[in-house]
């Protein structure tokens, strides 16, 4: 395909919010420079020297755009062990066993979660040992605040002194392998230093490689080191990136490059910008570590942990003001999101709000006030299938009030992965149902925070582009934006909301370039 070309479809969805449908696109030089009809399109690509594409049986949707994912991890997470769905100690023991059979050196997996597990406990180093030996083994929980070091692992990595402040010891005070938040942060550390450069590069191809194929062209990278955001502007201008990455440095590559001086954004080739950075005020509900009002329904003695108050916010964004970065900050309890509103009050530059799990009525108000995005991840109503355990019933209808939200400020849909699958129409099919058929708990206190399909799809792409800074340029297909997009096999708002995982995408282009297939 040359770069001019006519796209011509039965449907061309150009935006969601309006909804407007054309039959042609023109594109030159990776815009889209036309949209209006299928004959017009003709006529002006032909003028401009293009080819055409026709697509009769097709459905065209501009590029999806996943505002909050951590792209080093998912990468890792698709070159390792998938505990997933495991529903017991065993099962885990087993998978890990068997994956790491015939691979050398360390093993690594991700997506386990204790609340499936038949034994009713937690996971231990012991259990670990069992099954290796004394291979060292890192195993992070579905929600990546807590993990699991066997005894090997502990060991090499000195943990019991790099993570001493969040070790989860038994009863006899004993190490049971288990760290949460900071000490998370501090083992990846860690490992990542043993991951060589071109291993590293790889995993960050296949990690958003594997996005491309779902129809995302637009990724945000939320909490990202010096190293993985300077592989990711090698990878971007040496031409091999297929889709664009919007990084959120994490607070230590942010101090750094603000003690440089180094203004955002910044720019490396087409596809990669250095945009925000990323912070966290609190943990999650699955570790209880979210940091709430009142205590856990299921644990009375703990409100979980607040890891950034409202004077360290304030201050953290006043640099990012002075720089011109952006600032979003993860406030998954209400508890912490009270001290993220603080914080950010005075705030005059472009700040987000991620997760917003648990929300009172109060808080919604303020958060209009403030005017940040709110970057929210349907899937966790289908993963978090026991949250009102945690939170118990009165406060059900605080959970995951995605509609609730949209009243009052711009969101964007994300998955976090990979703490949820990178898949958009599995967290689309979430948005529509919130977990109806699969008998979840919340969806009977909150069936009225469903999304429809053009909504959740409007917040795909416009709502997201605007969480990232790039209403303007992606997530429409209008003259002037770029020519990213999705063709399908299916046009969504045609499917019951039911069958929209049934979606197949059939070819996507980034900035007019064919990158899948």
């Amino acid at each position: 395909m040359s770069a001019t070309f006519a796209l011509i479809s039965r449907k061309v969805y150009t935006s969601f919010r309006p909804l407007r449908v054309v039959q042609g696109l023109v594109v030159h030089r990776g815009k889209v420079v036309y949209s209006g009809s299928g004959g017009e399109a003709v006529d002006k690509a032909r003028r401009l020297g293009g080819d055409v594409l026709e697509l009769p049986d097709w459905t065209v949707i501009p590029g999806l755009v996943d505002s909050h994912t951590h792209v080093d991890s998912l990468g890792l997470a698709l070159n390792s062990v998938d505990l997933r769905g495991v529903g017991s100690i065993e099962e885990l023991k087993t998978a890990v066993r068997e994956w790491s059979a015939g691979r050398p050196g360390w093993v690594f997996g991700r997506g386990w979660d204790q609340e499936r597990f038949r034994e009713g406990r937690f996971p231990t180093r012991w259990d670990v040992d069992e099954a290796v030996g004394d291979r060292p083994v890192i195993l992070i929980r579905v929600c990546g605040h807590m993990a699991l070091l066997n005894t090997a692992a502990a060991e090499e990595l000195g943990v019991e002194e790099l993570a001493k402040e969040r070790l989860v010891r038994n009863e006899a005070g004993e190490f049971t392998g288990l760290v949460v938040e900071e000490g998370v942060e501090a083992v990846m550390r860690q490992f990542w230093h043993r991951v060589d450069e071109e291993t590293l590069r790889r995993y960050l191809l296949d990690a958003v490689s594997h996005a491309v194929r779902y129809g995302v062209t637009t990724l945000g990278l939320a909490g990202a080191s010096i190293r993985v955001a300077s592989s990711l502007a090698e990878l971007s201008l040496s031409g091999r990136l297929p889709a664009k990455v919007m990084v959120y440095l994490n607070l230590d590559a942010f101090r750094r490059f603000s003690e440089l001086d180094l203004r955002a954004p910044m720019f490396f080739g087409k596809r990669v910008g250095i945009v925000g950075v990323k912070l966290f005020a609190d943990g999650s509900l699955g570790a209880r570590t979210a940091y709430l009002t009142e205590p856990y329904e299921d644990a009375p003695e703990t409100r979980g942990l607040k890891l950034l108050g409202r004077e360290d916010v304030a201050g953290i964004a006043s640099r990012a003001e002075r720089l011109g970065y952006q600032v979003a900050v993860h406030a998954i309890g209400d508890a912490a999101l009270d001290e993220v509103i603080e914080g950010l009050r005075g705030f005059r530059g472009r700040a987000r709000v991620e997760h917003l799990s648990v929300v009172r009525d109060d808080q919604l108000v303020k958060l209009g006030e403030l005017g940040v995005a709110g970057v929210v991840q349907p899937h966790f109503v289908l993963s978090d299938w026991w949250v009102l355990k945690r939170v118990g019933a009165r406060r059900a209808g605080w959970v995951y009030r995605f509609k609730d939200l949209s009243e009052f400020i711009q969101i964007s849909l994300s998955t976090d992965s990979p703490v949820e699958p990178i898949d958009p129409w599995e967290n689309l099919y979430a948005a529509l149902t919130r977990g109806e058929s699969e008998g979840i708990e919340l969806a009977k206190y909150t069936a009225d925070q469903k999304l429809s399909m053009v909504d959740a799809l409007h917040y795909y792409t416009s709502g997201s582009a605007h969480a990232l800074g790039l209403e303007s340029e992606i997530g429409r297909l209008e003259p002037g934006y770029d020519a990213d997009f999705v063709i399908l096999a299916q046009d969504p708002l045609e499917l019951e909301a039911e069958d929209v995982r049934r979606v197949r995408v059939v070819e996507v282009y980034v900035g007019g370039e064919r990158v899948y297939p």
